[in-house]
């Protein structure tokens, strides 16, 4: 009888127990995050932690376990389009031409936010309480006003403009809920060439509908 519960013992402990439990955990960390970012980009960021514990098929007790608040799991769920944002900022300063360089960031940054619900709305939080995703969000409206600055010395960008109408257009771009992921592209694309012709000097624009 002890050599029996002797020998349970060790197999509770053994390495390929503790392999296994650690295994099980990142299994169900990776199902937590898959489903928190199908949720958010469809759904936004109201909805509750249990739905999301319920996609994932895992109980409340684990999501919480692995991410202690809705915070925390947005700022890793949201961590690939955060990297998307600074590769596109960092390549609209590369552009040669300033114009381009801002043009080409804001439709590209309408883009990503078009695929994502949740994170447009976490991007323009005005106070966004995740640490992580605040310093990344604002180097991305840091490099815009760069951006903007650049097209405004070149004459391209109207003098008036100012770096909150970059949020305010992306705030009313999540505004756009088409039925279809490929009709809700469209129709981003097509905001953000309106956008765009309302941030270009007048002057500019009026040559190029002459």
């Amino acid at each position: 009888m002890t050599d029996r519960l002797s020998h349970s013992a060790h197999s509770a402990h053994s390495p390929d127990s503790a392999h296994a439990l650690r295994s099980d955990a990142s299994d169900n960390r990776d199902r937590i995050l898959e489903a928190a970012r199908e949720v958010f980009a469809d759904e936004g960021l109201d909805v509750p932690m249990r739905e999301i514990a319920r996609r994932a098929d895992v109980g409340p007790a684990t999501l919480y376990r692995h991410f202690a608040t809705k915070e925390i799991l947005a700022t890793e769920a949201f961590a690939d389009q955060m990297r998307a944002c600074r590769a596109i900022v960092d390549q609209g300063l590369a552009e040669p031409d300033p114009w381009d360089g801002f043009r080409h960031a804001f439709e590209n940054l309408c883009e990503v936010h078009a695929q994502n619900r949740g994170f447009a709305a976490r991007f323009t939080s005005t106070y966004p309480r995740a640490i992580d995703l605040a310093a990344e969000t604002e180097y991305a409206i840091s490099a815009m006003a760069e951006l903007a600055e650049r097209a405004k010395a070149a004459g391209r960008l109207r003098p008036d403009f100012v770096i909150d109408d970059v949020i305010l257009m992306l705030m009313a771009h999540n505004g756009i809920h088409a039925n279809s992921p490929a009709a809700n592209a469209k129709a981003s694309r097509r905001f953000a060439m309106f956008a765009i012709q309302a941030f270009q000097a007048t002057e500019v624009a009026e040559a190029s509908n002459a």
